[in-house]
């Protein structure tokens, strides 16, 4: 099992957002960057845990968990030219982007925001907190994962 963080920015599609899918499931679409579509493509399985994280709200924070539950596939958001993820250099024949798709497990009780991920030394060669880092998917040890969702709860 692997462990990863999904930033996703809450006004576009939040952690409740998840939970109201249907069957609290949905496709993680929109990955956009060689190196993250690597690791949904070629290493995220079914089961492997995953943090929920807000980004681009004040402050950002891990808000929850959810699971994938559907290994990777083309992303079809980049075949669609009225998507916004849209990309004409991905062919159906030869997708250029994947996507999983993730349920919904829990919401923290208490989001762990950014600057407490910092302070925690247990995290400090967390990626999310490596200058430079700007993945919109991370992987995580199962100790930051667990670190993690020990401070949530």
């Amino acid at each position: 099992m692997k462990y990863w963080l999904f930033k996703s920015e809450p006004e576009v599609f939040s952690i409740d957002d998840l939970a109201k899918e249907k069957k609290q499931t949905t496709y993680w679409d929109g990955v956009r960057n060689y190196q993250a579509r690597n690791f949904i493509r070629d290493e995220m399985r079914m089961g492997d845990k995953v943090i929920f994280y807000h980004s681009n709200e004040k402050p950002p924070a891990a808000v929850g968990i959810c699971e994938i539950v559907i290994e990777a596939y083309p992303d079809f958001t980049a075949f669609d030219a009225n998507d916004p993820h849209y990309d004409p250099k991905s062919k159906k024949d030869s997708p250029a982007w994947f996507m999983v798709d993730i349920k919904f497990i829990k919401k923290f009780i208490n989001p762990v925001s950014i600057g407490e991920i910092k302070l925690n030394k247990k995290l400090g060669k967390m990626r999310l907190v490596q200058k430079g880092s700007r993945l919109s998917v991370i992987p995580l040890t199962k100790d930051e994962y667990d670190e993690v969702v020990k401070m949530g709860s």
